[in-house]
């Protein structure tokens, strides 16, 4: 919600002689101006309580050392409340630990009946809403959330403004820019914005589009803080992902997804995309590609952090996840092997009480209803574990089928691994390598490769194409292992799934049964 949405909301309560309204906000700076605006124009007083100094009035400088002792207990202050006769605005600031003191609630409802008669207000403000039932019919909640485009974009050009005039360093950028920069800082209080924008430009010495690391860097910060999701510092590029032609395509066409051009054009934001194929066929490597061709926060929600044995707690635990990431987006929130996590939902009523159904229904409905650009990159290995609602249309844009490498996928593979292990593809026989490795998934072509780096550097020399083979002869793929629910599965996507690939399908090589040797 805008400022001046807020400011409005506040003043039309204060107006109308609400005695209590609680107000849900990191920012104190900005609830204190507000509220110093509002007393200046309606003509009250303006006075602060906080634990450390007692009840003092707006405006009393921190360095004065000014403490009332008396007022520092909240039952004395809300006293001094009742006693003051002019019209007056209380701000009570991180009450929310008191409010589990019945001593203290009685005198709150007692202050509300007592208060709707005079021209004074309590507003009682913290960053975490805890209202007792005692109370929830004698106070007014206003959610004061976190800066907008709008806001974050006036700050943007008061400190390029700033800058300009005060230091030798010159700030010129385009719109577009602009509008990456206030994206990569939604997420962030105004006062965490501009204390990234100085850092900005302290350590590059500029603020323009090229420095978006540093702002989000600092997001990483809130996501650390919640416990529950991780965040991956995406060093992948799109290009190390082999193959894959027609999912790439397709998140290509997504990247300036989240832009204010988009939204104008009639583009809704996208909701995310679900990976269904073979394990260790590059989707959980798209999933950190896309972060570093969108430049966005990648969070990966681990729901073994989310499950816990007291009762509630797993619903309230995803809520908070959810909330986090949502708070720091434009992002990426990676599922990953989402089967697993809610494995079990159709019985959840006998072996967990619930639980994994509630949480599964409240994710799903987050997937439904969400409006944050929060873009969900799922992935799965198995269909058969996987809830049936996840693939109802709505909850997420595409459903993918990853597919086992096409020869041609498999040479591009091989070159891409070489040129990570620093070594020359054109200096390898990539189509004997393709050949022989009919049936590999993506991970495996990397082990070979690095297994044939073992063994040449075992040796005292560099690595071969007669290396790589003999490492391939030595592996068994998992196509080989688990053929038969690899078929089932290219049988289930086969007109269900959009494929990730343009390339066609190579049939399984049937590997002959090794004799064993005693």
């Amino acid at each position: 919600m805008r400022q001046s949405k807020i400011a409005e909301e506040l003043e039309t309560l204060v107006r109308a002689r609400y005695p209590l309204i609680y107000v849900v906000t990191w920012e104190e700076p900005r609830l204190d101006a507000i509220l110093s605006s509002i007393a200046a124009k309606r003509g009250k007083k303006l006075f602060v309580w906080s634990i450390s100094r007692g009840l003092l009035p707006f405006g009393t400088p921190l360095q004065s050392k000014k403490v009332d002792e008396a007022t520092r207990d909240p039952a004395v202050a809300l006293d001094r409340v009742v006693e003051h006769v002019e019209p007056a605005i209380f701000c009570f600031k991180d009450f929310h630990p008191f409010m589990n003191d019945p001593v203290i609630v009685r005198k709150l409802r007692e202050l509300a009946q007592y208060l709707k008669s005079t021209y004074t207000t309590v507003v009682l403000s913290s960053p975490i809403q805890r209202i007792p039932m005692e109370l929830e019919k004698d106070i007014a909640v206003v959610e004061f959330g976190l800066p907008d485009e709008d806001e974050l974009r006036e700050l943007l050009e008061r400190t390029i403004e700033e800058v300009s005039r005060n230091t030798p360093i010159k700030i010129r950028l385009t719109e577009e820019e602009k509008e990456r920069i206030v994206q990569a800082a939604l997420g962030l209080t105004l006062s965490e914005a501009e204390n990234v924008f100085a850092k900005t430009l302290i350590k590059r010495g500029g603020l323009g589009a090229e420095h978006l690391d540093v702002i989000i860097s600092e997001k990483e910060q809130i996501v650390r803080k919640s416990g529950l999701l991780e965040y991956y510092h995406s060093t992948e590029r799109f290009d190390d992902v082999g193959g894959l032609d027609l999912l790439k395509d397709w998140l290509r066409k997504r990247q300036m997804a989240f832009t204010e051009r988009a939204r104008e054009y009639g583009l809704p934001t996208p909701k995310g995309v679900l990976l269904i194929g073979v394990q260790g066929c590059g989707k959980s490597l798209t999933a950190k590609a896309v972060a570093s061709l969108w430049k966005v926060p990648l969070l990966r929600l681990d729901m073994s952090r989310i499950f816990s044995s007291l009762v509630g707690a797993s619903e309230e635990n995803l809520r908070n996840a959810l909330r986090v990431a949502e708070s720091v987006s434009p992002c990426i929130l990676w599922v990953d092997e989402l089967e697993k996590s809610f494995a079990g939902a159709q019985s959840s009523a006998l072996s967990d009480a619930g639980t994994t159904a509630r949480v599964l229904g409240y994710f799903l409905t987050w997937l439904q209803e969400k409006t944050a650009p929060c873009f969900v990159i799922a992935t799965a290995n198995s269909i058969e574990q996987l809830p049936p609602e996840l693939l109802r249309k709505g909850r997420l844009d595409e459903i993918f089928f990853v597919d086992l490498p096409s020869k041609r996928e498999r040479m591009e593979i091989f070159a891409i691994h070489l040129r990570k292990r620093k070594r020359d593809p054109s200096l390898f026989d990539l189509e004997a390598l393709a050949e022989a490795s009919q049936g590999f998934s993506g991970a495996e072509i990397e082990q070979a490769v690095i297994s044939a780096l073992y063994d040449a550097f075992s040796e005292g020399r560099d690595i071969t194409t007669d290396d790589i083979l003999k490492a391939i002869r030595e592996t068994v793929p998992l196509s080989v292992t688990m053929k038969e629910q690899i078929d089932a599965l290219r049988e289930w996507a086969s007109g269900r799934a959009r494929r990730a690939s343009s390339e066609e399908s190579e049939e399984v090589p049937v590997m002959p049964m090794r004799r064993l040797e005693i």
